[in-house]
């Protein structure tokens, strides 16, 4: 199983990719929760230019593959897993939950810290929300999120199996709750107590810096209700609510390389979790 999962890794994910994209884009388009205010054509071909400019250079900066990272370790039997005698199953389980608690830690990181939310708010500088903004994110913000997600899968010894999982849900389930997809209000109420729902982290993209900084998580809902980060609703609500941050307002900014250049534009603003942040909440 792992020989067969290290060397069909990229086929397995692209394809798990495609066709969760092709499924969500399907239901934005059926059922939308939102009117979108920006050019599709723009957005789209400027936020999946960025997936593909990111997964070439993430392949140059780091020839091996989380995957492969987790065979090697294995194999030399680093990590804290590797230290008790677990059975496979909960060694997967405990691996998957780990890793993302840590991708919970690393956003609240690049939130909290100026010079991170520098490369951090391109993400969140997108006008609207949609399946393609899940992937939109700075070419550097990716390479410091490999190192440490390789980090964290040497430390705890984190199985092959268990990466292949965490890899495909966690993308799997950005692109969902990204997505403009109108959920019935009492299915929203049950799906957020197991899995991030778009109308929970549409919250997290709202233009108040307050609610900005809440409903950190991309997969598992749990951390923010732990850690008093969770937000329930937006103020003004789903529909009135705005979607991005006050210093990229212009379609301009919408363009791929205008986004490029974002992180290195402007002041931080706001935005960067402090405590007049947690006081206003």
């Amino acid at each position: 199983m792992t020989d067969f999962i290290s060397t069909n890794e990229m086929a397995i994910r692209l394809s798990f990719f495609f066709g969760v994209f092709a499924v969500m884009a399907a239901a934005e388009f059926f059922a939308p929760r939102r009117a979108l205010s920006q050019s599709k054509a723009v957005r789209w071909y400027a936020n999946l230019g960025i997936v593909a400019l990111n997964t070439v250079i993430a392949r140059i900066v780091f020839p091996l593959a989380p995957v492969a990272v987790a065979v090697a370790a294995g194999d030399r039997g680093w990590g804290l897993l590797t230290l008790w005698e677990v059975p496979a199953w909960a060694a997967i389980v405990a691996a998957v939950v780990i890793l993302d608690f840590a991708i919970y830690l690393q956003h609240v990181m690049v939130h909290a810290v100026p010079v991170l939310w520098r490369l951090h708010r391109m993400h969140h500088a997108d006008l609207d929300f949609d399946v393609t903004t899940g992937a939109r994110f700075h070419p550097v913000e990716i390479i410091l999120s490999v190192a440490i997600k390789m980090a964290v899968i040497v430390l705890i010894g984190a199985p092959a199996v268990a990466v292949m999982i965490f890899e495909v849900v966690l993308n799997a389930t950005a692109m969902f709750n990204h997505s403009n997809v109108k959920l019935p209000l009492g299915l929203d109420r049950v799906l957020r107590l197991f899995v991030v729902t778009p109308d929970m982290h549409r919250v997290h993209h709202s233009v108040i810096p307050h609610e900005t900084n809440s409903n950190f998580g991309f997969n598992l809902p749990w951390w923010d209700r732990l850690f008093g980060t969770y937000r329930d609703q937006p103020e003004k609500g789903h529909q009135d609510m705005t979607i991005g941050i006050d210093l990229f307002r212009e379609a301009a900014e919408l363009h791929l390389h205008r986004m490029l250049a974002q992180p290195f534009t402007g002041k931080p603003g706001e935005y960067p979790i402090n405590r007049r942040d947690w006081e206003t909440t």
